[in-house]
């Protein structure tokens, strides 16, 4: 039975909180070398949902505009007192599609990854759990996606008259 429980988080210092009202379309687990360098860790675990289902219950964000490994760059939300990074925003789904910083999410653990990306360049000492879905680059969403996220992200690019 999925938990439907609305998901809500925030930054360190709690001036940004939001909520994310329903599951994300899928959460990723990137081990690339840029996200790495973003984070300062060894992956970004990041939930990937619609943004109009990410509510600000308070305070704002400050969007920096960064560089990113496809050339077309990134728009990562902070929090403008504890620079927190709580989302971003990929040139692919422009602003309709937030990656929400797993770690930012009061509850972090209800949302493990359903995939592990760009496994070629993990750190040779992060070890996956036994019978993770893990790819060496990228991956096809149509062979990974659930048909209801699928379903999900044809509604949101239609509505947006796009792909």
């Amino acid at each position: 039975m999925p938990d439907d429980r609305p998901y809500d988080g925030g930054c360190t210092c709690r001036h940004v909180r939001y909520r994310m009202t329903t599951r994300p379309l899928i959460v990723h687990c990137c081990h690339c070398r840029w996200c790495q360098r973003e984070t300062g860790a060894s992956f970004a675990l990041n939930a990937v949902i619609e943004a109009d289902r990410v509510q600000l219950l308070s305070g704002e964000v400050e969007v920096i505009d960064t560089p990113s490994a496809s050339g077309k760059g990134q728009k990562i939300s902070r929090c403008p007192k504890c620079r927190v990074a709580v989302w971003s925003n990929y040139a692919g789904g422009g602003d309709a599609v937030r990656f929400v910083r797993v770690g930012t999410l009061d509850q972090p653990d209800r949302l493990p990854p359903d995939i592990h990306i760009f496994t070629a360049s993990k750190q040779p000492w992060v070890v996956l759990p036994t019978g993770a879905r893990a790819v060496p680059e990228y991956y096809d969403s149509a062979e990974v996606w659930s048909s209801e996220s699928l379903a999900r992200r044809a509604a949101l690019f239609a509505q947006k008259g796009g792909a």
